[in-house]
């Protein structure tokens, strides 16, 4: 019974030769990082208390992940399978709504 692949099979059969690869920094197709959930990179996560937000935007404004998002009541959540936990939400909240509380395991 065999439950593990051997060494040779593991090993790559060919190389791409370098004509095939594509240039650095090249992205060949839009909006693949919505494939990547990044969120669980995060050691703190955004908790956004709804009694102190005024409903800004500032938090959607300058989040680098596109990770908030409003609700149909005019509130903003946060997309945890994205989130990487930086904190500038929290920073940029004017009132304070947006704290950052370490993850759990």
């Amino acid at each position: 019974m065999k439950i593990l692949p051997s060494h040779e099979e593991l090993k790559i059969k060919s190389k791409p030769s370098w004509k095939e690869l594509l240039p650095g920094g090249i992205i060949p197709e839009p909006a693949t990082s919505r494939f990547y959930l990044t969120g669980d990179w995060r050691s703190f996560r955004p908790v956004i208390d709804k009694n102190k937000c005024i409903r800004c935007g500032l938090c959607w404004t300058y989040c680098p992940d596109m990770a908030i998002r409003k609700t149909s009541e005019g509130f903003y959540e946060v997309n945890l399978d994205y989130c990487k936990g930086c904190g500038i939400c929290a920073e940029e909240c004017p009132v304070k709504a947006i704290t950052m509380v370490e993850e759990e395991e």
